[in-house]
């Protein structure tokens, strides 16, 4: 069991009521115009009647082509969004250019940092339009 626990619904957990799961909800949150842009992500958001934000995380293979990449990028996404106070909404994270390089690959610390600021613009941005 993690330090968070298992089951619970706390302010810092990922439990299944707080991800985007459901096909026909991802379309739902894609068919609005995106909210913000950064130089590698699109967040897409929508209000929603809950209590609390939800997330979905879109990693194409295409930008992302080896598995540990798209599973640090997730992991980063998931973290920040648990981390960052988000109004009662939908948000969809996607991937919308390639992140990898041969020189720089996605799991080094530098691009981590970055592909972490970016997250946390986007998610910022959110919280200060919805006040």
């Amino acid at each position: 069991m993690g330090s968070n626990g298992s089951t619970g619904e706390g302010s810092h957990d990922f439990a299944r009521a707080r991800r985007i799961v459901k096909t026909d909800e991802f379309s739902s949150v894609f068919r609005l115009r995106p909210a913000q842009k950064s130089a590698h992500f699109v967040l897409y958001t929508r209000q929603n009647q809950l209590p609390h934000a939800r997330l979905g995380v879109v990693v194409a293979k295409r930008f992302a082509p080896r598995a540990v990449t798209r599973n640090t990028i997730k992991r980063l996404t998931r973290e920040l969004f648990r981390t960052t106070g988000l109004p009662p909404i939908d948000c969809v994270v996607r991937l919308a250019k390639p992140v990898n390089t041969k020189a720089n690959p996605a799991t080094s610390t530098p691009l981590k940092a970055a592909l972490r600021i970016e997250l946390a613009r986007l998610f910022a941005s959110q919280t200060k339009a919805r006040q």
